[in-house]
Order: structure tokens, then C-alpha cells, then sequence
């Protein structure tokens, strides 16, 4: 029979202490096995100097250009945007500081709110993945990318049961054979201004759940980080 492996990849290190104390938890007594590092947030030197005290925590770049939430009516609004008139020296920007408070190469790529999906970013992070030999989210094809685990839909309206234990065992059913990796948000909302807030809290309990390992060894699945691959 195939081997099913699972990375559990906590997005947003580094964005706030509640958010880094949420990622520390789910790592030391959950699932969480690699986290993507925003190092443009105050909080960003706290969350590397923890990445260095536990390297089983693989550490990738968050690439972060911006944040927008979906409005009642159609289109979004922009929660904050950086401004770059180089995008590609901007993300190399980013980069660089990832080296200078991490202390060495991200071991994957992924975006804020999934930027790199779509062109002109997906082109640079593409190609950086390619001169770094690491994985992209959902393009590198050795990894499939599960964004299931999210407490909101598109709209923004909450889905609390798609973060519940529940929820989680299921997913973890229905893996497929090969590597994937599952996205999550755990954090401690205090001080955070975000769209997504108290999901986060909810989030700690699931992953942290011992029924959720009990599920992992029952259905022969590996837990790995990004270091593995």
C-alpha cells in the first residue's frame, strides 16, 4: 500500500506574539509540524529566535504583499497593500531578511493569501523555488496542497465546523497516497487585527486534539516537515 504523509503548515509566524504562542502550542503539543515566516511584522525576530531554539520546526517565506477582505457587496477591500514598484525585488527583499533573522535558507515557499497564485508573482516565486530546490505551495508538484482546514468561506462568513476535531479526522481519512501538505492558522487573537480572529483559537483545540495523532497512527499516516523532503 502507498504511504499517505501529512505536513502541517501554520501560516503568518512572525505576525504577532498570540499568533507565534498559537504556532509554539500546536508545534510542542499538536500536529504542526512547519510554519511560514511574515518577516515584515514587529514580531517576526521573536518567531525566528523560536525557529532556531526548535529546528524539528521547519521555517519557509510567507511571501507578504498585502491583505484584502471580501465586502458585503462585490470586490474586496484592502486591509493594508505593500507598496513595490519591483515586485521581484521586493520578494527578494523579503527573502534577504528571512536569511538575516532565520539564519538560513526557507525550506518552502508559500504567499499571503495566496499572491503567487497569479501572475506577476507566481512567475518570481516560482522561479526562486526553482534557484532555492525548495517547494512551492501548489505548484511544486511532489507536495498536494489541502487548504481545507479554514474556518471561513470565500465570502468571508465564518465555518466553524470546518475547523473542529471532526472536521480534521475526516480530512485526515481522505488523504490521498504521496505527500500533502495541510494549511492552518493556529493563534491566540489578543492584539491581532485581522478578519480572522477566533478561528484561530479554535484551530489550537483541533490540532492539539489527542484524538487526532489516535487517527494518524490508525490510518498508517506520517507526519513530516518540509526538512524531510
Amino acid at each position: 500500500m502507498s504511504r499517505r504523509y501529512l505536513i502541517v503548515n501554520a501560516d503568518d509566524f512572525g505576525r504577532s506574539a498570540g499568533i507565534n504562542r498559537g504556532i509554539a502550542t500546536t508545534h510542542e503539543q499538536g500536529i504542526v509540524t512547519s510554519a511560514s515566516l511574515m518577516v515584515r511584522w514587529p514580531f517576526a525576530a521573536e518567531a525566528a529566535g523560536y525557529a532556531r531554539d526548535h529546528p524539528a520546526l521547519s521555517v519557509g517565506l510567507h511571501v507578504d504583499l498585502g491583505e484584502w477582505v471580501p465586502q458585503a457587496e462585490d470586490g474586496w477591500r484592502t486591509v493594508y497593500e505593500v507598496r513595490a514598484e519591483d515586485l521581484e525585488a521586493e520578494v527578494c527583499r523579503q527573502l534577504g531578511r528571512f536569511r538575516e533573522l532565520v539564519g538560513h535558507e526557507p525550506t518552502h515557499l508559500d504567499s499571503h493569501q495566496h499572491v503567487h497564485r497569479s501572475e506577476p508573482v507566481a512567475s518570481i516565486v516560482r522561479v526562486l523555488g526553482e534557484e532555492l530546490g525548495v517547494p512551492v505551495r501548489s505548484v511544486s508538484p511532489e507536495v498536494r496542497y489541502c487548504g481545507d482546514f479554514y474556518g471561513q468561506d470565500r465570502r468571508g462568513e465564518p465555518r466553524q465546523d470546518a475547523i473542529g476535531v471532526k472536521a480534521l479526522l475526516s480530512l485526515i481519512a481522505s488523504l490521498p497516497a504521496g505527500t500533502t501538505e495541510m494549511c492552518c492558522h493556529p493563534g491566540d487573537p489578543a492584539g491581532l487585527e485581522s478578519s480572522y480572529l477566533y478561528e484561530r483559537s479554535r484551530e489550537i483545540e483541533s490540532l492539539c486534539d489527542p484524538r487526532v495523532r489516535v487517527a494518524l497512527a490508525a490510518g498508517g499516516v506520517e507526519l513530516r516537515s518540509f526538512n524531510d523532503l
